[in-house]
């Protein structure tokens, strides 16, 4: 435990430390001899952290005290970083806070990876220069201050994105009466056109078939080996893939059932399984099957794979950086797919896509399934012939057995 003189002759060093008390309480000692109060704790299966002001402001009692309001909040279960927020809401109508507030009500149907991301940018790029302004005295060029920063790091993208999320922002602050105009909508026009390229991706048969044949040769880990050969023959998203656990597969239909919590559009997946995808999950079962996930990370069998490993691999093969990534693999499947003349619905359906124009955004599951086993099926012996010599040199004729 901590006492009075203890904290008060603590000395700075070169790297921050750590002072235990007791319960979660402790204190953190920078290399400039500032004393930061921390309370660690655990809540709904994750490990949090918050802030309870600095010494000697606060006091050890006073943090005592602190410590014991958020226990006793963890008793009666509620979360004290949740509370904190709304208390933190209900008392301003800064950007930040009205932000926070828009995030917490609309993420909650967002896929985790995408709500990660929008929050990420809020506080690196708006928050730090606007955060603390009130809502409604925010201009357009304020706003457009903190875009040309993002610009600058050759993000224009990014730009593009943090527009899009301050103008959902104000059209949320006025429906709750904290502004009266939205001045993103003034910024339309005002950042340069991009080109938005799709991720690296190859899309010839000939290149395919030398891929195919580098990942049976790949001779680093077994478990990034499997996912990298499963990759093509399912194409989802990088994120599903690593994720994928083995309760989601169903043997005797042949199928992998995708839950709506890992899916993008947060509606659940089913991706047929072929002859050759279904012989690589009975390969690699008897190296993982004891886990919950069929592509575990190096670390951990609790964890899955991460994405990092995956990318690796490919450099490793010999493949640079804008050339192939695992996403390809889906701009692969929809290129060749596509040119062999299978059914567009199909193959979005395949792909998860919902309609651009909305109007059948929520589509059911099984949508065209029987019709995507077929395709699937033909899908992956194509793959193999590709991947053999003969369809090396002729793969380009090859799409013709499909169409």
């Amino acid at each position: 435990m901590l006492s009075h003189t203890s904290i008060k002759f603590a000395k700075p060093r070169e790297k921050a430390y750590k002072l235990t008390d007791e319960r979660g309480l402790y204190l953190i000692v920078t290399p400039t001899g500032s004393k930061w109060w921390r309370f660690r704790f655990r809540f709904d299966g994750q490990h949090k952290l918050l802030s309870l002001g600095t010494y000697p402001d606060v006091s050890l009692k006073q943090a005592r005290e602190k410590r014991h309001e958020m226990r006793s909040a963890l008793a009666a279960g509620i979360d004290p970083a949740a509370r904190r927020r709304a208390e933190r809401y209900a008392r301003g109508d800064t950007f930040e806070a009205v932000a926070r507030e828009w995030f917490e009500k609309f993420s909650v149907g967002w896929a985790s990876g995408h709500a990660e991301k929008i929050i990420r940018r809020l506080e690196l790029y708006l928050f730090p220069w606007i955060g603390r302004r009130p809502i409604a005295r925010l201009s357009a060029v304020d706003i457009l201050t903190c875009l040309r920063r993002i610009e600058a790091g050759s993000k224009l993208e990014t730009a593009k994105r943090a527009l899009q999320n301050c103008s959902r922002i104000f059209r949320y602050a006025i429906a709750t009466g904290r502004a009266e105009a939205n001045p993103a909508e003034h910024l339309r026009g005002a950042l340069p056109p991009h080109r938005e390229g799709h991720l690296a991706a190859i899309t010839t048969p000939r290149e395919v078939g030398e891929l195919l044949r580098a990942i049976d040769a790949y001779s680093g880990s077994n478990v990034v080996r499997f996912a990298l050969k499963l990759a093509p023959y399912v194409f989802v998203r990088p994120g599903e893939l690593r994720q994928c656990e083995w309760a989601e597969i169903d043997w005797d239909k042949r199928e992998w059932h995708i839950p709506e919590r890992k899916m993008k559009a947060r509606q659940k997946h089913i991706v047929p399984l072929s002859r050759q995808a279904l012989d690589i999950f009975m390969d690699i079962y008897p190296l993982t099957g004891r886990g919950p996930f069929v592509f575990p990370s190096v670390r951990t069998a609790e964890r899955p794979l991460s994405n990092v490993a995956l990318l690796a691999a490919l450099r490793r093969m010999g493949y640079e950086q804008g050339t192939v990534t695992v996403h390809g693999f889906r701009s692969t499947a929809s290129t060749l797919l596509n040119e062999m003349g299978k059914n567009r619905d199909w193959i979005e359906r395949q792909l998860a896509h919902g309609e651009r124009d909305g109007v059948r955004a929520s589509y059911n599951y099984a949508d065209y399934l029987p019709q995507r086993k077929l395709m699937m099926q033909e899908w992956a012996d194509y793959l193999d012939r590709l991947r053999s010599s003969r369809a090396a040199l002729g793969g380009e004729q090859l799409g013709l057995a499909l169409s």
